[in-house]
């Protein structure tokens, strides 16, 4: 069967919120692709999937190896739910076209709307606003552990101050963005990822701010430990190992008034991720539990007294 032009194949796996991140990675290594993922409020199933311009191999081969894969995985502990894994392939109109209908404007007080660009949403008077639409690789800060970056990005500002910001796992660009349209400078953004990189570019143009960022396709694990060039605030979206692993090169951007906030970490998993950096001299100023997630924004011990209370209660940061 011929492929009309401009035909998306999509490989989707049915699972839970609870280890969304998890089939995350492994979708984006089985198929070098950085996946999507969308949770139904009515049902809570969460569905990861990976969109490729090319049909992939769907032998009856591939799909025994595919579903021994998410096998090996529930055998680890994760309650990976129904597992299911299909391909499909989508007419790029209707695949617009679906996420118009869940995908909805996202207010961060008043300070900040991001929207998509088919919605007809005012901002509030001295609101940024960024426009964002779903894209083969995308961020919309709905998800619990973006939106509480977002939240810091806004919280942390000060008005008049020189502050800077390193946005480091920047998929859609959406946190440099935002880091931008409210007046961070510098803006850094770093992946290790070429097609999200592609498309944090066009998506910084579109909201006029691409001279404001510098986009870098670059791997957090190949990154010198010293670095001269440090940063007010360090957004970190990654995976708990990730932020453990690599948090001297972290730190080493990181200035001494500084903040680091890390994202992207299961409820299970914050207690190590918390002692990882404790020893490495920072202390946990804010903190946010959502769903399956925690999120944490941490400086350095000696430099700042906490601001507010930590807690991990809905709607704190």
């Amino acid at each position: 069967m011929k492929t009309q032009p401009g035909t998306l194949w999509r490989i989707s796996v049915a699972t839970t919120a609870t280890v969304e991140e998890a089939v995350i990675e492994w979708l984006s290594l089985a198929f070098g692709q950085p996946p999507s993922s969308y949770t139904n409020a009515e049902t809570g199933q969460t569905t990861v999937s990976v969109y490729l311009q090319k049909k992939p191999d769907w032998s009856a081969a591939r799909q025994r190896e595919l579903a021994d894969a998410l096998r090996r995985m529930g055998r680890t502990g994760l309650a990976l739910g129904p597992r299911r894994i299909s391909l499909t392939r989508v007419r790029p109109q209707d695949w617009a076209k679906s996420w118009q209908h869940h995908f909805k404007p996202l207010a961060v007080g008043a300070a900040l709307l991001l929207k998509p660009s088919w919605s007809r949403c005012r901002p509030q008077r001295g609101q940024a606003v960024v426009i964002l639409d779903p894209g083969l690789s995308f961020g919309t800060g709905h998800h619990p552990t973006t939106s509480f970056c977002l939240r810091q990005l806004v919280a942390r500002r000060r008005p008049g101050e020189a502050q800077s910001c390193l946005d480091v796992g920047t998929g859609s660009g959406i946190l440099a963005i935002t880091a931008a349209k409210l007046g961070y400078q510098p803006v850094d953004a770093l992946d290790f990822d070429p097609e999200s990189i592609r498309v944090a570019r066009a998506n910084a143009r579109r909201n006029g701010v691409s001279g404001r960022i510098r986009f870098r396709q670059q791997d957090l694990t190949k990154l010198p430990r010293r670095r001269s060039r440090k940063y007010s605030l360090i957004c970190a979206n990654l995976l708990a190992h990730l932020l453990s692993a690599e948090r001297h090169r972290l730190l080493a951007r990181l200035r001494a008034d500084g903040v680091l906030v890390a994202a992207g970490i299961l409820k299970s998993e914050f207690a190590q991720v918390q002692r990882a950096f404790e020893r490495a001299g920072l202390r946990l100023v804010a903190s946010r539990a959502q769903k399956e997630w925690r999120s944490g924004a941490f400086a350095w011990r000696w430099a700042m007294r906490p601001v507010g209370a930590v807690r991990t209660a809905r709607g704190i940061f």
